[in-house]
């Protein structure tokens, strides 16, 4: 959800400071903001800023407290004493120990995913068989039959058992024999500590952290850090942070450093609540956001901007509501003219909020007259490129073309990780748009292959491809003089999912004199701006979560 163009335009908004008085110091080289505390506590919340720490031998990562500051290294429960120290910087390997025996690491994995907003519809969806699931990212978003109800190897072969003899095709077991086991190595005053997990903190809640052996691009990090063990056999390191410090190192990455006001308050209202009503992305891993484009793009409090934090102090605490719970929060880049309803891009339940929205001040298309399912009127309608709220944008109109074997390779790749029994083609033909929502995104694409016909819904074929920018495109065959299928120019616009706001909307119409709160209800109909509180509802999630755990006993 980063914006990509750089082409961003500096605006003065000195009148939104009134009340709030900002005061500057410098550390680490980094100018930092400071806002008195409200009385109200901010929410608290867990980043993971470095996901799989560990994966490669050569892993590295080093902390380091601010000048005339020291570390606290905390070791946690059930490590050997002494329980903690105090150090001005720390070095942070990977070591491999070897275990008194091997061991067998087995999930049972019933789906993959591109989106964890799909790999949780799919949850949900075991769950209304009664069986109980976790959400998971080892690369792909995965669903797994969770790991303490289906503890042991016969369990799990009876639960796989009992999927296949009811048809099903995706769920297999993922298992491997493991000798030796990752650990945190570190060195203090000449001796060396090999543990499993740690808590670091400082006086000041400020702690650099350099990913690396060079220590190349540090980042600057508020709150406190813990490196922990995650469900993929290496480590994540979590930073636990109040939100609105957290906010700080996202709006200005997300929106652009240099955008107007307007949009910068609708981005931080909105990031904000997306924050707090996606708290659950990561419990497998006993954390809740990460720190890249698959949740927020979070930075720390490395490169932050004045306006950004002008606009977080004078939204404090204020979210964006439905009905008293807060929205799903979703938002792109560039919508392509015409934002996506939610049910267009993922399954799951309707999101009344998130509706087709023609992108631009103007009444430029009748939707409701013309609608994009029709094909012709869709190829209509990516011809026009002027009066939008993104017009002038390089994402906003794209053409890409790829041959037919490039088509087939990227095709392949992407069923390898989600469906392998369907990878085993050797070439692909026609390619077909099946079914094209009112909004204008696909929901069906039909691919010939020489071993069949295969089709992907939805935001899946943005996946599946790697030409198209969103799912908001048509299709134009390229033949050779003999009439031979030589590949497919994708023809579109926008750049990501296009549910709910954009960004680069947001820009034009901050520009048009739109404040932040009438940004988010042209992107969001029918919602409210609210303070948080404790009646709001975060998320009320799904009633199949209630449901009775499917298990299989011998």
């Amino acid at each position: 959800m980063i914006l990509r163009d750089q082409t961003l335009t500096k605006k003065r908004v000195d009148h939104h400071l009134v009340g709030f008085f900002l005061t500057a110091f410098s550390i680490f080289g980094v100018t930092l903001l400071w806002e008195p505390q409200a009385n109200a506590k901010d929410v608290e919340i867990k980043v993971g800023v470095v996901q799989k720490f560990g994966a490669a031998a050569t892993d590295q990562i080093t902390l380091q407290a601010s000048q005339g500051s020291r570390l606290t290294v905390k070791f946690l429960s059930g490590e050997m004493k002494p329980q903690a120290l105090q150090v001005e910087s720390l070095k942070l390997e990977r070591v491999m120990q070897p275990l008194s025996a091997p061991t067998v690491e087995e999930r049972v994995v019933l789906s993959t995913h591109s989106t964890f907003e799909t790999a949780e519809d799919s949850a949900n969806q075991w769950r209304q068989q009664g069986i109980e699931v976790e959400v998971v990212q080892p690369d792909r978003w995965q669903v797994w039959a969770k790991r303490e109800v289906y503890q042991t190897p016969l369990v799990r072969r009876l639960l796989l058992q009992n999927l296949k003899a009811k048809g099903d095709t995706t769920a297999y077991l993922d298992t491997q024999v493991v000798n030796q086991a990752p650990r945190i190595s570190f060195s203090v005053n000449g001796f060396r500590y090999n543990r499993r997990e740690l808590e670091v903190t400082a006086p000041n809640n400020l702690i650099q952290v350099s990913v690396g052996k060079d220590n190349q691009s540090p980042r600057l990090y508020g709150g406190s850090l813990r490196l922990q063990p995650n469900a993929y056999g290496t480590y994540t390191l979590v930073n636990q942070v109040p939100v609105e410090t957290y906010l700080r190192g996202v709006v200005p990455h997300e929106i652009g450093p240099n955008a107007p006001y307007g949009a910068v308050e609708a981005q931080t209202i909105i990031a904000r609540t997306y924050a707090l009503r996606n708290l659950r992305r990561f419990a497998a891993d006993n954390y809740e956001l990460c720190a890249d484009t698959h949740c927020q793009v979070y930075k720390g409090l490395t490169d932050t901007v004045p306006m950004a934090d002008n606009a977080i102090a004078a939204t404090k605490g204020k979210v964006l509501t439905y009905n008293n719970e807060l929205v799903d929060a979703l938002y792109s880049s560039t919508t392509g003219g015409v934002t996506a309803p939610f049910e267009d891009v993922w399954n799951g339940t309707e999101r009344p909020y998130l509706k087709a929205v023609l992108d631009s001040p103007q009444s430029l298309w009748n939707l409701s007259q013309k609608s994009l399912a029709d094909e012709q009127n869709f190829r209509q309608f990516i011809n026009l490129k002027q009066g939008f709220n993104e017009t002038g944008r390089s994402a906003f109109r794209w053409r890409y073309t790829n041959t037919i074997e490039q088509i087939a390779s990227y095709f392949k790749r992407y069923l390898a990780k989600t469906n392998p029994t369907l990878a085993n083609f050797t070439s692909v033909g026609q390619m077909q748009v099946v079914e094209r929502s009112p909004s204008g995104r696909i929901l069906k694409l039909a691919v010939q292959t020489d071993k069949g016909v295969i089709e992907i819904d939805k935001n899946e074929v943005r996946s599946a491809f790697e030409a198209p920018l969103s799912t908001f495109f048509y299709l134009e065959p390229i033949y050779d003089t003999s009439k031979i299928l030589k590949g497919y120019t994708f023809v579109g616009g926008g750049f990501g999912h296009g549910v709910g706001l954009s960004q680069y909307g947001s820009h034009n119409l901050a520009k048009l004199g739109w404040s932040g709160e009438k940004i988010l209800s042209f992107y969001y109909p029918g919602t409210q701006i609210q303070p948080l509180s404790d009646s709001i509802v975060f998320w009320k999630g799904s009633s199949a979560a209630k449901s009775q755990p499917f298990l299989i006993k011998p």
